[in-house]
């Protein structure tokens, strides 16, 4: 059986609906405390994929993500990098997409570096959203449609990129993997785009396409319906995008 790994700590958030996510696929998922990582209590070789899930790790005192980001670089870093090295898929959703992009998980060296910083709209924001599905590098978007629905919940969810160099690297790499669009697919302002993010960009993946940062959560939209109209549309339960998001991960290591 597929093993995964939710690491939480103070503030996450999101960790019981990830794990739900992870069993109704097959998977055998378990939240796990940092601290039993650092402590060796845990070994992270132990299991298939590692999941940083949303929240706001540490209140996010210091930014997003940024405490357990270093806590990761400092004490389990070298960890992490060799479970990347067996091709072992990793995700971070919303909160672990700030972990992975400042913790250097999501490598942008050869871009000249990335960030994710506050919604130009300057507060939170929590809605629906549309998305297009791009033909990338990660294997964890087949069988989805082009364009799909998914909730964002985040204050600093705007992804940049050091410069233009950067963003035609990346998008001619095949690593970005979702972008913020309207209902017809086309790139458009807020609230389409609900933060700004450079080119519309919602998630990336790194040159393996295994490790995989989002901002919108596909562990809230595992069934039709938990859509906010879906009584005026599908009116019967049906698997949603993100469960078919979480299939594909656990398939690929199936």
């Amino acid at each position: 059986m597929v093993k995964v790994l939710i690491v939480r700590v103070a503030g996450t958030n999101c960790d019981l609906e990830t794990e739900w996510a992870f069993t109704l696929c097959g998977a055998r998922p378990q939240r796990v405390h940092l601290a039993r990582l650092i402590e060796n209590d845990v070994h992270l070789d132990q299991y298939d994929i590692l999941v940083f899930p949303g929240g706001f790790s540490y209140g996010d005192d210091l930014g997003a993500g940024k405490v357990l980001a270093n806590e990761i670089m400092l004490k389990i870093h070298d960890r992490i990098e060799q479970f990347r090295e067996k091709k072992r898929p990793i995700i971070g959703i919303c909160n672990g997409f700030q972990v992975l992009t400042k913790a250097k998980l999501l490598p942008f060296a050869r871009t000249g570096g990335a960030s994710l910083v506050w919604n130009d709209i300057g507060r939170f924001v929590d809605r629906w959203v549309w998305l297009k599905v791009e033909k990338s590098r990660s294997p964890f978007f087949t069988n989805l449609p082009d364009i799909i629905r998914l909730p964002v919940a985040h204050a600093e969810g705007k992804f940049i990129l050091a410069n233009k160099r950067g963003l035609l690297r990346i998008e001619r790499n095949g690593q970005v993997v979702l972008r913020y669009v309207d209902p017809s697919g086309n790139p458009a302002p807020y609230p389409y785009n609900p933060n700004g993010s450079v080119a519309g960009i919602a998630g990336v993946c790194d040159e393996s396409g295994l490790v995989v940062g989002m901002m919108p959560h596909p562990e809230r939209a595992l069934f039709s319906t938990y859509l906010p109209d879906w009584l005026r549309t599908s009116r019967k339960e049906e698997p949603g995008f993100g469960l078919q998001f979480f299939q594909n991960v656990v398939k690929y290591i199936s």
